[in-house]
């Protein structure tokens, strides 16, 4: 029995992903990189967590990663909107394209999620995109916050994301002068959500999740050249 425990335990070890390397996701046209972070330097200097107690750097096979590790927040959302967000220090952006590697770590339920926010002014005033993993009005839609609980703003979406417990390609693209924001997961040829808002402005830009935890890298930044 002891053998066989041992023997488990060096099997789940060796099936533990890493993420893979980001190159294999095309650069967007027209845009130059102005942001590009893996956390090699096993730093998360350039962060700031809405609760960081619930954040850590996670490793695996020498790769290094940002962990959100709980599902619990001691951040308390003015109105209803998510519980677990890590912004980027010192970058406010208007027309961009942002692609992470996300990897959900949730045992698997009905609404699995992560989160990838933008045009964030402070924290009642925000949009955000909802990967989950079942569609319906509170989940699986692009959302704004402004002031009161969130709002789908979604023109379109699918049935759900397709989450599994590797590591997936999200890339995020807005268009501050018409509107415009188009969701991808994996297939970075057709989005997978689209929404026209054009309530904020320039504004923050970060990750995280409604009530679930993961993992992200490979974050990359670009804007119009």
């Amino acid at each position: 029995m002891h053998h066989r425990l041992v023997l488990a335990a060096l099997v789940c070890l060796a099936t533990q992903s890493v993420p893979a390397i980001a190159d294999d996701v095309p650069k967007p046209d027209g845009m130059k990189l102005i942001y590009q972070h893996d956390f090699e330097d096993r730093s998360m200097d350039r962060y700031e967590p809405t609760d960081a107690t619930a954040w850590k750097l996670g490793e695996v096979k020498g790769s290094h990663f940002a962990s959100l590790i709980r599902k619990d927040s001691k951040f308390e959302p003015p109105v209803r909107s998510p519980f677990n967000r890590n912004l980027i220090r010192d970058l406010k952006l208007g027309t961009f394209t942002m692609d992470v590697r996300v990897q959900s770590t949730i045992p698997d339920y009905d609404h699995r999620d992560l989160c990838l926010f933008f045009g964030y002014q402070d924290d009642s005033h925000l949009y955000y995109v909802h990967l989950g993993k079942e569609a319906d009005d509170h989940a699986n839609q692009i959302f704004i916050v402004n002031e009161k609980p969130r709002s789908k703003i979604s023109t379109k979406t699918t049935t759900g994301t397709p989450w599994t417990d590797e590591w997936h390609n999200v890339r995020i693209s807005r268009n501050i002068k018409h509107g415009e924001v188009l969701v991808y997961f994996d297939d970075m040829q057709t989005p997978a959500m689209t929404a026209t808002d054009t309530t904020f402005g320039e504004g923050r830009v970060g990750f995280g999740s409604f009530d679930d935890i993961g993992n992200f890298d490979d974050i990359r930044i670009y804007i119009p050249e």
